[in-house]
C-alpha cells in the first residue's frame, strides 16, 4: 500500500513539474511572437524610390550576419541609423528611407537577426548586439571617429532599440517615433488578468533609460495610436533627460508621420540640421 502511495505520489510530482513546465514554456512563446513578427519576404529597394544604396552584410560579437542598406546622399550633414519596428523588414521601409534622406543625411537602415536577410532569432539581447554592430558599420564610414555625426532614429520597438544605443554608443541625437515605455507597461494594459510582470523576460524598459541619456532628444506620437497609447510618449517625454522637444503627432500607428503630420518634418529637419552639423 504504501509503495502505490509513494508511487501516486511521484506521479503527481512529475505531473505538477511537467505542468508548469508546459505552462512556462507557452508564456515564453507568447510573449515571443506577442513582441516579435519578423518577415523574410523581399518587397522592394531603395532604388524603387529612386535612390542609390549599396548592401552591407556585417557581423555581431555573437557571430550572427546581419544586412543592412547604405543609402548615402551627397552632400551629407551626417548619417541616420534607423531601426525599425517589429514586423516586416527594411524592404516595407523604403518610402520611411527616402523620406528620411531627404533630410540631408545618409541612411543606414538595417534589419535585425530574423528579419529580412539577417540571420538568427531575434530577443531583446540580440536586438541591442544588432544595433551595435550597425553602428560599427556607420563609424567605419567615419574612419572609426570616436564622435561620429550620427542620430540614431527608433519607430516603435526600434524607439526601444534606439534608447539602449544611445545609452552605450556615442550619438549626437535620438529620436523616438510612436515608442513605448516598456513592454512590460504594454502587456499590463493589454492582458490585465495575466501576471506579465512575473513572466516578461523582454523588458525594453525606455523609461527607465532616457534619464541616463544626455543627448538631444525629439520624442513623437499621436494620441490616435491604436496599438502603444498616446501616454506612453507622454511618460517617455517626461522621462528623459533634457534638451528633448516632444511632438505631437496625427493618424494611426502605422501611418507615416512625416504625411499626416506636417509640423513633423520641419521638426525632424530642423532637429537633424541643428545637432549633425
Amino acid at each position: 500500500m504504501k509503495t502505490i502511495v509513494a508511487l501516486l505520489k511521484t506521479r503527481l510530482l512529475w505531473t505538477a513539474i511537467v505542468s508548469v513546465l508546459v505552462v512556462l514554456g507557452w508564456l515564453r512563446y507568447f510573449e515571443w511572437i506577442n513582441l516579435f513578427h519578423p518577415s523574410g519576404s523581399d518587397e522592394g529597394s531603395p532604388a524603387d524610390q529612386g535612390l542609390q544604396f549599396s548592401d552591407v552584410e556585417f557581423m555581431t560579437n555573437d557571430g550572427k550576419r546581419l544586412h543592412g542598406w547604405w543609402v548615402p546622399h551627397e552632400n551629407a550633414l551626417g548619417t541616420v541609423l534607423f531601426c525599425h519596428g517589429n514586423a516586416g523588414n527594411i524592404s516595407t521601409r523604403t518610402a520611411i528611407i527616402r523620406d528620411l534622406q531627404a533630410f540631408g543625411v545618409n541612411v543606414f537602415a538595417f534589419d535585425y537577426r530574423g528579419y529580412g536577410r539577417s540571420q538568427g532569432i531575434p530577443t531583446e539581447k540580440g536586438t541591442y548586439l544588432d544595433a551595435e554592430a550597425a553602428y560599427e558599420v556607420v563609424r567605419s564610414r567615419y574612419a572609426d571617429a570616436e564622435d561620429p555625426p550620427v542620430a540614431v532614429y527608433g519607430r516603435s520597438l526600434g524607439g526601444a532599440v534606439a534608447v539602449e544605443l544611445a545609452l552605450r554608443k556615442p550619438v549626437r541625437a535620438l529620436i523616438l517615433e510612436s515608442a513605448f515605455t516598456s513592454t512590460v507597461d504594454i502587456g499590463k494594459e493589454l492582458y490585465p488578468l495575466l501576471p506579465v510582470d512575473w513572466f516578461c523576460r523582454y523588458r525594453y524598459d525606455s523609461a527607465k533609460k532616457l534619464p541616463e541619456i544626455a543627448v538631444p532628444k525629439l520624442i513623437a506620437h499621436s494620441p490616435d495610436d491604436e496599438v502603444i497609447p498616446y501616454r506612453h510618449g507622454e511618460r517617455l517625454f517626461e522621462a528623459a533627460a533634457p534638451p528633448k522637444r516632444f511632438v505631437r503627432l496625427s493618424g494611426t500607428h502605422d501611418e507615416l508621420a512625416w504625411v499626416s503630420s506636417p509640423q513633423y518634418r520641419c521638426e525632424l529637419a530642423a532637429f537633424l540640421s541643428e545637432h549633425l552639423l
